[in-house]
């Protein structure tokens, strides 16, 4: 990604989180930029396609992360272990996706279903590891602190919706 996109990118991020996808403008955006609009044309074709690149980025970073930590265990405990660690680092150092993605998945409009996709689909990956460690008894009811963990992350991610 190059440096004009890149400030694009990280200045839309900041003002989606702090005021809103639909409170924040094209004119805001390449304003804090510092960018002319066809400059900002020139990477992204819409406010809509900023988020879109935005959230898929910011998943395909998630998984990446805990796909290079869990390939290389073998026990599903600390696959698990390893997850939590990594959903600690991403909300700190990346609390403005965590902001949006979170704030996106109550509605019915396409963006929301689109968020709330990626989330089941990262509780989905979770929950083939814990699968795994169930079958191969290395998660049980033996290991409540396992299961209050997971129980944790459920709750955070699934909120009733």
């Amino acid at each position: 990604m190059n440096k004009t996109k890149r400030k694009i990118f990280e200045t839309s991020m900041k003002l989606f989180a702090q005021k809103g996808y639909d409170a924040t403008s094209i004119e805001e955006i390449t304003a804090t930029v510092g960018v002319a609009k066809g400059t900002l044309y020139y990477h992204f074709s819409s406010k809509e396609e900023i988020f879109n690149f935005l959230i898929e980025e910011g998943v395909k970073l998630l998984k990446n992360s805990i796909a290079i930590k869990t390939d290389k265990l073998e026990n599903s405990l600390d696959k698990v272990r390893a997850i939590v660690l990594i959903q600690i680092k991403v909300l700190v150092k990346y609390e403005s996706f965590m902001t949006i993605i979170l704030s996106q998945i109550w509605g019915n409009d396409a963006r929301s279903k689109m968020c709330r996709g990626y989330v089941f689909e990262y509780i989905q990956m979770i929950e083939e590891i814990v699968k795994e460690g169930i079958q191969k008894g290395e998660i049980t009811d033996r290991r409540p602190k396992c299961n209050c963990i997971w129980n944790f992350w459920l709750y955070l991610f699934k909120f009733n919706i």
